[in-house]
């Protein structure tokens, strides 16, 4: 049964000392800044990303940064195998394992959803619904005593836009397997809980909106049209998923936070 913490003062509640976590894609991005904010709240993080090199680099950084163990492991979530190792990994290195953050993912633009291909459409869910799956059910595996299972949405896993059909799909199913998951890991002390970003400035999604760029889309307008008047940066979501990851956030379990500048709302 998870603790109830009413008698813990604020700063203890807001601290991850102690904890063992792992970010998936987290070499850059929300990912990065996600393992930054872990790394300052207390934690020891493992990054894990198809980018060991970039990876590595920012897992230096911060260990020189907060003089905390660090460290960085290779990981496809597109393979079951990989997420295992990465798993792993941060047992072996960190001597277990408390909070993972399934950061990892794709967004391409789907065009037409007549013109979408299978193997288009089998690597987008295998990437970002199948990879979200494997990720929590591994960590679940190697969480003895509780933790936090932390999944990425997206604002398009409540409401559908045109012309990315297949992410729309597969960030619904990112909310179902958040629901899922928290109804059977819950009796374990394993919180699982969701982020749903409205638009991030992120190197992902500027590579994304290249083309629109470069035919002429003003993307920074584009993006800053929220009710707060600007687009969301890595940080603004690597706040929220540490919150969730701490006792602060301990009576949220199979909810998705919705962090979008009110764009739903609008």
């Amino acid at each position: 049964m998870i603790a109830d913490h009413s008698g813990r003062p604020l700063a203890d509640l807001y601290s991850l000392a102690g904890k063992r976590a792992v970010v998936t894609g987290g070499a850059k991005g929300i990912g990065a800044a996600t393992a930054t904010r872990l790394v300052e709240s207390g934690a020891e993080v493992v990054i894990a990303d198809l980018d060991e090199s970039g990876a590595a680099t920012l897992a230096t950084e911060l260990s020189a940064r907060f003089g905390r163990r660090t460290a960085a492991v290779a990981v496809d979530i597109a393979d079951t195998a990989s997420i295992e190792r990465a798993a792993d990994f941060c047992v072996r290195t960190l001597g277990g394992l408390d909070i993972w953050v399934n950061n990892a993912g794709i967004y391409p633009t789907t065009g037409p959803a007549i013109d979408a291909t299978d193997d288009f459409i089998d690597r987008l869910l295998t990437v970002n619904v199948r990879g979200t799956y494997a990720g929590a059910r591994e960590a679940a595996k190697r969480m003895t005593n509780g933790g936090v299972i932390i999944n990425l949405a997206s604002t398009t896993g409540f409401r559908a836009a045109p012309g990315i059909s297949a992410y729309v799909t597969s960030k619904h199913a990112v909310v179902g397997i958040t629901k899922a998951l928290a109804v059977e890991f819950g009796p374990r002390d394993i919180r699982v809980v969701g982020v749903a970003p409205g638009p991030i400035d992120t190197p992902g999604v500027q590579e994304q909106m290249a083309p629109l760029k470069a035919a002429g889309l003003d993307v920074a307008a584009v993006m800053s049209r929220t009710l707060l008047g600007r687009g969301g940066q890595a940080d603004d979501i690597a706040r929220v998923i540490t919150f969730l990851a701490t006792d602060m956030a301990a009576w949220i379990h199979g909810d998705v936070v919705v962090a979008d500048a009110g764009s739903l709302a609008g």
